[in-house]
């Protein structure tokens, strides 16, 4: 009888405390998986979602429209560097320093120098060295808080004997911006007749340039802070051509294209046998302003690099095919959207419609015309890429907005002369990211 009544008091204390254990667990919330929010910046580039959209209206995104040669400075050359050339300004996002673009007048036509300015004209520093050659000044850049600037160099080449001919200007050397070659006109070249020493105007004292800035055989990319101190090398691989380079947005680190010096002359020299203009292909890379540099690719694109607002991650494309890399974290990622068949059934829809377009002209145009069969829209099956004249490659990306890449595909010839280049076809389409939910432990 105590056995029994034992054994029934244990099991309703037994029961009693797998009650209490339950209510507990019952204030804290049960563990359950959820679908929790995410934002594009917290997801690996592995792990994003996309919807591709064709067509679209053009970004919304900054034109960088050639800057007006501040007068201040364009006067102190004038007046006190008669025998220099100002060929640019460049001026701040915070308007405090303007930085000259130049040369002096026996340096070769691609080969410029960079001095700091204030804007009301007064030579703050000198950046360049005598030993060194700013090349590419379309793509000299100011980090978007102003705090520094970035240029490309190399070690100065020896400049050419001046031709007897009057009027001769010399020839450039490698550009990768083909649609603006940084040979000046004939008017712009710096006077070669030379005239007596009493008609010479008297030069004001400059400071003296920079020593001691190490250079290289190819072109490097080079910062500086702001006033013009500092100047240092951020890449330093001999024999690598640098171009095409874009601050990240909290201006942390660039992202910039790159190729062998051996690979760009045979490249152009290919094109320049078929009478066209090379634009020129490289490998992305990351490099921070400290000097670490990672290479994200080992394929070779013309299509400019681009961050995301966040900076986190990095854009560029190659053929039809968008790829997003990580550009922070230990474990970096990288995502490979390939769009070859959207683009082509877009591109068949692009060019159905504009068919449709032509023929709806031409009947109005001639009312007694044969009308034309309407195209079948209900295709199953890929069309041949041949019979579609609006099916090119990806030539530009910009992310505008977190969730939004922008890419535009066009069909674009550059030639040797610039009047017989073709650009046709652009048209902008987009992806709409978004990241996949991860599981989470709601209590």
């Amino acid at each position: 009888m105590r056995t029994s009544n034992f054994r029934a008091f244990r099991n309703k204390a037994l029961a009693a405390f797998v009650g209490l254990s339950a209510l507990a667990a019952g204030c804290g919330g049960p563990a359950k998986t959820d679908q929790a929010a995410v934002s594009i910046a917290d997801v690996p580039a592995v792990r994003l979602n996309y919807r591709y959209e064709a067509d679209v209206p053009a970004p919304q995104v900054p034109v960088s429209a050639a800057e007006e040669k501040n007068a201040a400075v364009q006067a102190d050359f004038d007046q006190n560097r008669p025998q220099e050339f100002l060929d640019r300004t460049i001026t701040s996002p915070d308007k405090k320093y303007v930085l000259a673009v130049y040369r002096a007048g026996e340096d070769r036509a691609s080969e410029y120098r960079l001095d700091v300015y204030s804007p009301e004209g007064k030579l703050v520093r000198k950046v360049s060295s005598d030993s060194m050659a700013v090349h590419f000044p379309d793509s000299i850049t100011w980090s978007p808080n102003s705090l520094k600037f970035a240029f490309s160099a190399m070690t100065r080449g020896v400049a050419p004997t001046p031709t007897p001919s009057p009027g001769a200007s010399p020839t450039s050397s490698r550009s990768p911006h083909p649609e603006a070659s940084p040979t000046a006109s004939p008017a712009d070249q710096p006077a070669e007749a030379t005239p007596s020493p009493e008609a010479q105007p008297v030069a004001g004292t400059t400071p003296e340039a920079p020593k001691g800035i190490l250079t290289f055989g190819t072109e490097q990319i080079y910062i500086s802070e702001n006033d013009g101190t500092g100047v240092k090398p951020i890449t330093q691989t001999e024999g690598l051509i640098y171009f095409y380079y874009a601050w990240a947005p909290d201006s942390s680190m660039l992202a910039a294209l790159a190729i062998t010096s051996r690979e760009w002359e045979y490249f152009d020299g290919m094109a320049a046998l078929k009478g066209e203009s090379w634009t020129p292909v490289g490998r992305l890379r990351t490099v921070e302003t400290n000097g670490r540099e990672r290479r994200l690719d080992d394929n070779l694109t013309a299509v400019r690099p681009v961050f995301s607002l966040d900076s986190t991650k990095v854009a560029t494309a190659f053929d039809t095919q968008i790829r997003i890399y990580d550009a922070v974290g230990t474990s970096p990622t990288q995502a490979a959207i390939p769009l070859r068949n959207q683009l082509l059934l877009s591109s068949q829809a692009f060019d159905r419609e504009q068919q449709l377009k032509l023929q709806g002209q031409d009947t109005n145009t001639n009312a007694n015309a044969a009308p034309t069969p309407t195209p079948d829209l209900s295709a199953t099956t890929l069309p041949d890429p041949k019979t579609l004249v609006s099916f090119n490659p990806i030539v530009q990306v910009e992310w505008p907005q977190p969730e939004l890449v922008y890419f535009r595909t066009a069909f674009v010839k550059r030639m040797q002369n610039e009047a017989d280049s073709v650009t046709s076809f652009a048209r902008w389409h987009r992806l709409v990211l978004s990241g996949q939910p991860t599981a989470t432990q709601q209590k």
